[in-house]
């Protein structure tokens, strides 16, 4: 090969590479124009004409007024109010991004899904913490007294996700426990942490990967959020301005308009709102089907286990999104 040759070579593999950084460098900047609220960690593109969807609720409590309650027969105030109790904040929050799956318009901006690469992360849950796998189709979020839950639903494949979270949650210094169930379309594993008892539950259905990651908090046994025991209690609202009706365990309800949106009506506790319906299940799979007179029937099937308590939201266009609460 002669220095001609060597010198045109050496040129077009330096024009190439500054190609290549030009590409990603423009592609970083137009994605700050184009999607200034990073609505890629989704895993989608704002290119793609993506709906997003959003809702976050919070309820500060401030520490009570005196040390101890009243009872009946008492008839003088306590000494001083009590300041050792923190304030705390009952958060739940919504997302629920509908995309189309366009290849192209998805890889100019963001990341595309595939079964064969590792899950990357998309940003922590901002109410929770916990980590999430992108690209996710919806997700929901409680942080309590009781609990720390995330909700996330996810095209990509079981054994993806499953990686995904023995490895972030290994990172966060979470220990996991002997017992592990892991099948093709679920997976059940305990997780030690320092702030107390963790459970990851990993279902497979259709066209993606349902993953339901909690921390309990210690919490009063005799708080009206605690299920009967070896039962689940399941709380229905409807967070529409449309009557929904569900059908779970062949049992049919309708709500109407913005009933038991707010699920609970005293954080502290746990009570149930008094426009929330309730019914008690025996743990295991359940078909779940949701209708409002604008959308479309929505067909899901949940997993839920003894002593726990969930709150089923009907969000917009009848999607279902479930919260856990205890």
């Amino acid at each position: 090969m002669n220095r001609r040759t060597k010198g045109i070579l050496l040129v077009g593999s330096l024009a190439a590479v500054t190609a290549v950084a030009t590409v990603g460098v423009l592609t970083a900047a137009l994605a700050r124009i184009v999607d200034p609220h990073r609505d890629c960690e989704t895993g989608f593109s704002k290119l793609i004409s993506c709906t997003y969807q959003r809702s976050s609720k919070s309820t500060r409590q401030l520490n009570p007024i005196f040390t101890t309650p009243l009872n009946s027969t008492s008839t003088t105030l306590p000494d001083s109010p009590d300041t050792s109790r923190p304030t705390y904040v009952d958060v739940t929050s919504w997302a629920v991004a509908d995309c189309p799956r366009n290849y192209i318009a998805r890889r100019l901006l963001c990341a595309a899904a595939s079964d064969a690469a590792p899950a990357q992360a998309a940003d922590d849950d901002s109410v929770t913490g916990l980590p999430r796998p992108k690209p996710w189709l919806l997700t929901t979020a409680k942080n309590s007294t009781f609990i720390k839950a995330f909700h996330v639903e996810t095209p990509l494949d079981l054994a993806g996700v499953l990686g995904f979270y023995r490895l972030e949650l290994s990172k966060r210094g979470w220990s996991e426990n002997g017992g592990a169930v892991v099948e093709p379309d679920r997976a059940v594993i305990a997780f030690t942490t320092a702030d107390g008892p963790a459970l990851l539950r990993l279902t497979h259905q259709d066209d993606r990967t349902i993953a339901d990651l909690s921390l309990r908090k210690p919490a009063a046994t005799n708080a009206d959020i605690v299920p009967m025991p070896g039962q689940v209690r399941l709380l229905l609202g409807n967070a529409t301005d449309e009557e929904a009706v569900i059908t779970i365990n062949e049992q049919t309800i309708k709500l109407a308009a913005l009933a038991g949106s707010n699920l609970t009506d005293d954080p502290e506790t746990g009570r149930k709102s008094p426009d929330s319906q309730e019914i008690n299940l025996q743990p295991g799979k359940y078909k779940v089907t949701l209708k409002v007179a604008s959308g479309a029937v929505q067909n899901r099937e949940f997993e839920v286990a003894a002593d726990e308590t969930w709150g089923l939201l009907v969000g917009a266009a009848g999607v279902p999104l479930p919260v856990h609460l205890y």
